[in-house]
């Protein structure tokens, strides 16, 4: 595993974005593996790089040890901007800077519970629970016309509303307080996109693993939903 002593993380290893997708991960780091192993016969093989890059992706391939991951950087960029921000105060440098008292940030979670937290939280268990009814339908005769149609439409709807919640997320930051909670959410969002998008692939071939692989997508989503609410009621 790639420490904090080092220059990069996992995801600077694997050359993708911290939002990336779970496929995005998984192409990136085939893509690496060929450039890289001992035994491509390529010029840039190097032993020591797959060793990293396969170490990226044990961690970031994994669903709930990426989650734990995540956490860890929040945990540590928050530790190190406290820091900073300590010693610019030791020095002066933070003298007209205005402190928070305990009310502002008790208004501040109340405003992100209010603007982002509730109506993400209705549009994503809104999708998560019409899935199940959805497949039951299309389960009637999955090669119907009509029930493709109406399918096709459920998920072009599902789309739009989560990228509605996408936006409303990324539209102001989590309280510190709140961090677990918006990181349930976030890989929750993912989850569904990525379920979504394995979904519309059954109308194009009747290859039902796309349905089976989208639903236990949904099914991963449903858990972090719910663990988003836990961390929110342990406040």
């Amino acid at each position: 595993m790639v420490d904090s002593q080092q220059n990069s993380n996992h995801y600077e290893t694997l050359n993708v974005k911290s939002d990336a997708s779970q496929a995005e991960i998984k192409q990136a780091y085939r893509r690496l593996v060929k450039l890289f192993h001992p035994d491509s016969q390529q010029e840039t093989a190097n032993h020591e790089e797959i060793i990293r890059i396969n170490a990226a992706y044990e961690v970031l391939g994994d669903n709930q040890s990426r989650l734990n991951y995540d956490q860890k950087l929040l945990d540590q960029s928050q530790t190190f901007n406290s820091d900073r921000l300590k010693r610019t105060a030791s020095a002066g440098k933070n003298y007209q800077s205005k402190r928070k008292s305990g009310k502002d940030v008790d208004e501040q979670i109340e405003e992100w519970l209010r603007l982002v937290y509730q109506p993400v939280n209705r549009l994503l268990g809104n999708i998560l629970d019409s899935l199940e009814e959805q497949i039951e339908e299309l389960a009637a005769d999955p090669f119907d016309d009509k029930l493709l149609d109406e399918f096709q439409e459920y998920l072009t709807a599902c789309r739009e509303d989560i990228k509605q919640a996408q936006t409303i997320f990324r539209s102001r930051p989590n309280p510190p307080s709140l961090a677990r909670t918006a990181a349930h959410l976030y890989y929750s969002l993912n989850q569904v996109s990525d379920g979504l998008d394995e979904l519309a692939y059954f109308p194009l071939n009747y290859d039902e693993r796309y349905l089976h692989t989208g639903q236990e997508l949904f099914r991963i989503a449903t858990r972090l939903h719910y663990e988003a609410q836990v961390s929110v009621n342990s406040q």
